[in-house]
């Protein structure tokens, strides 16, 4: 067996070998972690929004390493470096469809990594979907809570770093021909 399929394992075949049969368990383990990376890295948002509002909120920023890293507070109502700000509603639309085709992918999931990139990128949806949907100024117009603030970057939050780390795994998984459902191309 090639290394890679060993990796991410091989989706339920017909007629298969009876210890390939054990892809329909090891299919709704992978869903499993899917939502247990999404839950950890939500939740992981989640808080940390929550301790940034309440310490950032109306007080300087907190230098973490001198200039080069600073927790500041920006209520940013657009995407990545403030842009598209009057388009609130587009990206509440955008992070609900980032979910709801994460959601039937994953009915075909067989592979370990792709749970993982699927996860982080559902727990970052849902980080910066709550936001929009329930913060000021109101309902599906909300701003998103952003407080990491390298210096000469954009500042984004943890939801971002989720995302991210997500989409970079998916080109490299890509990249290297492997598929959701545990197929490997060999190009």
């Amino acid at each position: 067996m090639a290394e890679a399929e060993r990796i991410i394992g091989t989706p339920d075949v017909e007629g298969a070998a009876p210890e390939e049969t054990e892809a329909q368990p090891r299919g709704r383990r992978r869903v499993l972690v899917l939502f247990a990376v999404a839950v950890v890295a939500y939740a992981l948002d989640l808080v940390s929004k929550l301790i940034a509002v309440e310490k950032l909120e109306n007080h300087p920023p907190i230098e973490v390493i001198g200039d080069l890293l600073k927790f500041e507070l920006v209520r940013n109502p657009g995407a990545a470096f403030g842009i598209g700000e009057a388009f609130t509603v587009i990206f509440t639309i955008i992070a609900t469809s980032v979910i709801v085709v994460i959601a039937r992918i994953a009915r075909k999931l067989y592979s370990l990594p792709w749970a993982i990139a699927l996860g982080l990128l559902l727990g970052g949806a849902l980080g910066n979907l709550t936001d929009r949907i329930f913060r000021s100024p109101g309902r599906f117009e909300g701003a998103v809570v952003d407080f990491i603030a390298p210096a000469h970057f954009a500042v984004f939050n943890l939801a971002d770093s989720a995302i991210v780390c997500g989409g970079i795994l998916i080109v490299i998984l890509s990249f290297r021909g492997l598929d959701p459902d545990g197929t490997v191309h060999k190009d």
